[in-house]
């Protein structure tokens, strides 16, 4: 019920947490607060969508297993990978794995996400999503002034 009333500032960095496996929500909770985030966590598919929906998240944490038995029944990853670009271009996507590598860029591209991390990798989770996130960044940062500046001039019109 807490969570429900738990705002966003716009001063604040929110990461949402997709995890079923009670030692990788502990270790990635603690690693984001660390890092300065507001974590929010989603239980089922459904409360997943709905607050991806409702945030503009900068950093989004999928287990490859979320609520599913196999991969392909993950429909919180499915969903993701069927969303255009424009809903979800905010958000550093990131899985957490055990069958596949760490920052293995084509496994990532695969599964439409920004990068994986594997579960073995769970002990440097911090610096692996601040990379995660510095990658992304870089990324974007030509579309973003292209974007700001067309907003700019918008506005001036």
């Amino acid at each position: 019920m807490a969570d429900e009333f738990d705002f966003i500032s716009a001063t604040d960095k929110p990461a949402l947490l997709a995890l079923c496996t009670p030692e990788w929500q502990q270790t990635a909770q603690k690693a984001l607060k660390d890092l300065g985030y507001k974590v929010h966590t989603a239980a089922t598919h459904s409360d997943f969508l709905t607050r991806f929906g409702q945030i503009q998240y900068e950093v989004v944490l999928v287990e490859e297993l979320f609520a599913a038995n196999t991969l392909g029944e993950n429909l919180t990853l499915k969903a993701l990978q069927n969303m255009s670009m424009g809903l979800r271009r905010h958000a550093t996507i990131v899985l957490l794995a055990n069958s596949f590598q760490t920052f293995n860029t084509l496994q990532a591209f695969q599964q439409s996400v920004h990068a994986i991390i594997n579960s073995s990798e769970l002990p440097l989770l911090g610096q692996l999503i601040e990379k995660a996130v510095a990658d992304n960044n870089r990324f974007l940062q030509g579309y973003r002034e292209i974007q700001a500046r067309g907003a700019r001039g918008k506005s001036e019109s």
